[in-house]
């Protein structure tokens, strides 16, 4: 909590400093068709999808096994870039960025609670013509996951959970918690110096924070209307007790977890997997919030052996 706080207050200085050199960004951010024609691969599609625009991105091959990625918060979907890498020549590997998020930019209907993202992870299967899959998720992505899975145990194959939104943080319970003035201004305007610091708050070791990542990550918050779209968002966020809920997941589960991560403590992944009936947590030292960005070759190889071990055991019972 102190180091959260710390994190907040270095916000609040970065973001009166940069207000007047970015002011313009407040009113209107960077142009999406700018930063389209810069961030879309050949991999990539814009679906309408429930009433919005979505980036969708697929790798692999059409026919392989499907696994759905998504995103945390202020991030979209380049985190997921070095496990994409290592599970597409197995995997139809799927990604997209979350409302309010990336190139896909805020929602006409402001779909940002966490009920509402978890429901649209089945408007994107359905876009897709998928009716059951793997889904991995960080963070508040993790959190849309795993209520995806509660509300919806017939859809999903099996559930990754990188340090994932659950329990009560940081004030947030069944009431969203007060935004500081700091974190507003800071999503409004995004500078290079204060994503670094974000970035540095997200990673373990900060050795391992390219200038390319936080170049891409302080672009997406800067698309024109994500950074309302994310206030909106946190105005939105809530953790009621998520006890009952996990318990309902019938999913196995693989829970990844950064023994670095200080925005959401270690400790709760232990609580998810105690709740969870059929869970395990695996820790990884010096590893922070995105694990799967941080780490992503080791956090990769237990995903993959986590979903083999499921495959073999379905072989295994239609035998």
């Amino acid at each position: 909590m102190k180091k959260f706080l710390v994190f907040v207050l270095v916000l609040l200085v970065l973001g009166v400093a940069g207000a007047g050199v970015f002011y313009w960004q407040v009113t209107k951010g960077v142009s999406a068709a700018d930063l389209e024609a810069k961030y879309t691969t050949p991999n990539d599609r814009f679906m309408e999808i429930a009433g919005a625009r979505v980036r969708v991105r697929e790798e692999g091959d059409p026919a392989a096994p499907p696994i759905l990625l998504i995103h945390g918060f202020t991030h979209s979907l380049e985190t997921w870039d070095g496990w994409a890498e290592i599970l597409k020549s197995d995997y139809r590997v799927i990604r997209y960025d979350l409302l309010g998020h990336g190139l896909t930019g805020p929602d006409p209907r402001e779909r940002y609670a966490p009920t509402e993202r978890a429901a649209f992870i089945g408007d994107v299967l359905d876009a897709l013509g998928l009716e059951r899959m793997a889904i991995a998720g960080n963070s508040l992505g993790g959190l849309a996951a795993w209520r995806f899975a509660s509300a919806h145990p017939d859809r999903v194959e099996a559930l990754i959970l990188i340090s994932p939104g659950a329990y009560s943080l940081n004030g947030v319970s069944d009431a969203p918690a007060e935004i500081p003035a700091a974190m507003k201004a800071y999503l409004l305007t995004a500078p290079e110096a204060g994503v670094r610091v974000s970035a540095e708050h997200i990673y373990g070791d900060d050795g391992k924070i390219t200038d390319e990542r936080v170049a891409t990550m302080g672009d997406m918050i800067r698309r024109e209307g994500n950074g309302a779209a994310m206030i909106k968002s946190l105005e939105e966020f809530t953790l009621p007790d998520p006890s009952q809920a996990l318990t309902t997941i019938t999913a196995p589960t693989l829970i990844l977890w950064g023994e670095d991560d200080i925005l959401i403590p270690t400790e709760q992944g232990a609580a998810i997997e105690a709740a969870i009936p059929d869970a395990r947590l695996i820790t990884y030292p010096g590893v922070g919030h995105a694990a799967q960005e941080e780490a992503p070759a080791k956090t990769a190889f237990d995903a993959i052996e986590f979903l083999r071990s499921l495959e073999a055991d379905a072989e295994v019972g239609a035998e």
